[in-house]
């Protein structure tokens, strides 16, 4: 079949296995250019890696440090008559990928946060790993079912306190107008907590440590965003910002079993704001990434999610120095995006945009490029006319 993106609303309901297997490639190449001799993780175990900051974190990996490594995801295959999701194809790239180099890589197309999935990935560790030295925890997921109780939770995009007003992009009408979020009740507080908290992160560590598939030294991160001013109060100071309190606390209580039994350690790792699947859904995000795309990159120091985990593996976790951590113990990434100059000039932009200069002020054409490229859209040297099998 020809394959077209469709779009629908925040999310692509079609991804192309050319543009995918195109898109991880050049993440390897990066890797392949840049890495240097450094010591790094052997056999890794990545939740959620098929898209974005997971699958970054994969491909460093194996192609920074010639590592091992198992994925766990949740995809959608594909049929005769319908594609795969991205996640699927780029997961089926990377594997190619992998075993032309010699290095052992499958995944595990579950529910993540289900006592099979884990119990699967435990049998396979033994199996082809023996122990994982890394495990990375980068689950995005809108809801989520408890596996003990079977009680399932859905997360919620709200304010906390007071109502929110706040400039909104309309990525389908290219529309900028103010959106105001109403605030969330106790139980929506609750249920994003369940969802986006570090609930599952820990029962996965648990479980794996019971298990003895831990190696000595063993360290695991879970990926968070924060932001500042603009974003506070959809993120930082809202339900999402409750969750993210409970990741800070899952990694202390990890950190302190892990370094009691293993020596090991447990971090919270903060990345920049980036067009992920994700960033995507929340509202004003769209339109603070295109106004931060425009200044990081007439700067100079735009990064993507390649550049932010190769960075955070060979800089911070596997570097020798000490690590840039804050106040709480998280790993920061994103200082080049909080920096008082950056800020200054995207809440310049943020003033004065409107539908008419959205184009002149920011780069909504770079977040519309990354949002497709998310999907294997837009690459200039694949035919999107060509007849493709979308079985892969």
């Amino acid at each position: 079949m020809v394959i077209k993106p469709k779009i629908r609303g925040f999310i692509c309901t079609t991804a192309h296995p050319v543009g995918c297997a195109k898109n991880v490639q050049e993440q390897i190449d990066y890797v392949a250019s840049h890495k240097t001799d450094v010591d790094g993780p052997k056999n890794v175990l990545v939740i959620g890696c098929s898209n974005g900051y997971g699958l970054a974190s994969r491909i460093t990996s194996a192609f920074g440090f010639n590592a091992n490594t198992l994925g766990v995801m949740f995809e959608k295959e594909p049929t005769e008559r319908r594609t795969a999701s991205a996640g699927w194809y780029n997961t089926v790239a990377f594997e190619k990928a992998a075993a032309e180099k010699g290095l052992y890589a499958e995944s595990l197309n579950v529910d993540a946060f289900s006592n099979e999935a884990k119990q699967d990935a435990i049998a396979k560790i033994k199996q082809n790993m023996g122990k994982v030295d890394l495990v990375v925890y980068s689950l995005g997921a809108p809801r989520r079912k408890d596996p003990n109780t079977g009680d399932i939770y859905s997360s919620t995009l709200k304010p906390i306190g007071e109502e929110v007003t706040r400039k909104n992009l309309n990525t389908d009408t290219r529309e900028v107008s103010d959106i105001t979020l109403e605030p969330a009740n106790d139980d929506e507080i609750f249920n994003t907590v369940k969802v986006m908290g570090g609930e599952d992160w820990e029962m996965w560590m648990d479980a794996l440590a019971e298990a003895d598939v831990l190696a000595e030294g063993v360290k695991t991160t879970a990926y968070t965003y924060i932001g500042k001013d603009l974003t506070w109060p959809i993120y930082g100071g809202a339900t999402i910002g409750k969750a993210k309190e409970d990741l800070d606390r899952a990694a202390k209580a990890i950190s302190a079993k892990l370094e009691g039994s293993l020596g090991g350690k447990g971090y919270v790792s903060v990345l920049k704001a980036l067009v992920t699947q994700s960033s995507s859904a929340i509202p004003v995000m769209p339109l603070y990434i295109s106004a931060l795309y425009k200044v990081m990159k007439e700067e100079g120091t735009h990064e993507g999610c390649i550049e932010q985990i190769f960075g955070l593996f060979y800089k911070e976790i596997y570097a020798d120095g000490a690590l840039n951590l804050d106040s709480t113990g998280r790993i920061r990434m994103e200082d080049n995006e909080l920096k008082d100059s950056v800020q200054s000039k995207v809440a310049d932009i943020w003033a004065k945009v409107n539908s008419d200069n959205l184009d002149e002020l920011t780069d909504f054409s770079g977040y519309q490029n990354e949002f497709y490229r998310l999907f294997g859209f837009g690459f200039d040297d694949v035919d999107y006319d060509a007849d493709v099998n979308p079985i892969v």
